[in-house]
């Protein structure tokens, strides 16, 4: 019993740690991801091009085994190309190098979960396409996607902080059993109250972009469920190594999927030639 203090304090001491290595790794994310975003629509294709590219290996390692085969190069061949058709100004012909990539893909891997393998290119394809072809709107197209960025990030951020703070019952525990109702709600919350405040800066109506925060929000979560049942479905803990602290790619941008294609959906629904625009400002 006389070392159950030391070792109270030596996994207290680790676990501040791991929270150090996660904030430095995550202000790091931050740094890089602003600073191509703000450089123009260029850097940031490469960006999320080089994003899709590690999402797609990510995601054929979970479902199929690190081993490469023809289904994930078609896959990565397909990120590549949707990100630069969309930069290129051809957002049409990305998204159908995305469909053919996920087709092919899915009836390349028969027999090795080809549905899920098809998927992953859906995964890793759409929300690339959407986000490219947003910042390429010379409009608002930098405010848009930052503005879909902060949404995700304050959810995260929120949920965790909310989650941890106040606890109570589980969000899904067969799915993620670390997240809690109180994480969701207060995600967001802060999520919308967020997009208010964005929406003030902008000169935007801030009700509305309050409550496409808050939608935003709750696809977020919604995305991040998503990606922690598919890990829990093949036995795996993280995505990857890629990022101390996090895991892998696919564990940082899992609530970015949802959100990124929900925005590029409503915002082609609104005015497809001016759609970073459309986002924010409406119709």
């Amino acid at each position: 019993m006389e070392h159950e203090p030391a070792d109270q304090l030596g996994t207290a001491a680790a676990a501040s740690r791991d929270v150090g290595v996660r904030i430095a790794s995550g202000l790091m994310l931050a740094v890089v991801a602003g600073g191509l975003l703000y450089a123009g629509p260029l850097p940031f294709a490469v960006l999320a091009g080089t994003a899709a590219v590690l999402t797609s290996l990510e995601w054929s390692r979970i479902v199929r085994g690190g081993g490469v085969d023809a289904g994930l190069v078609v896959q990565v061949a397909s990120a590549v190309m949707a990100a630069a058709l969309t930069a290129a100004g051809f957002a049409a012909l990305g998204l159908a190098a995305v469909a053919a990539g996920a087709i092919l893909t899915g009836l390349l891997c028969f027999g090795r979960h080809p549905l899920l393998s098809a998927e992953g290119v859906l995964y890793a394809g759409l929300p690339v396409v959407a986000l490219i072809w947003l910042r390429d709107d010379p409009a608002y197209g930098l405010q848009a996607v930052l503005f879909i960025l902060i949404c995700v990030v304050v959810t995260d951020v929120a949920a965790f902080v909310f989650g941890r703070a106040i606890g109570g019952p589980k969000l899904a525990p067969a799915i993620s059993p670390n997240k809690t109702w109180a994480g969701f709600l207060g995600g967001i919350t802060m999520a919308g109250i967020a997009a208010a405040g964005f929406g003030v800066w902008l000169g935007a109506d801030p009700v509305k972009l309050g409550l496409a925060g808050t939608m935003l929000g709750v696809l977020a979560q919604i995305g991040d469920l998503t990606e922690s049942a598919l890990k829990r479905s093949f036995g795996v803990k993280d995505s990857g190594t890629l990022i101390p602290g996090h895991g892998g790619i696919m564990d940082r941008i899992d609530g970015l999927v949802f959100a990124a294609v929900a925005a590029g959906v409503v915002a082609f629904a609104i005015d497809p030639q001016a759609p970073a625009r459309a986002l924010l400002m409406g119709g």
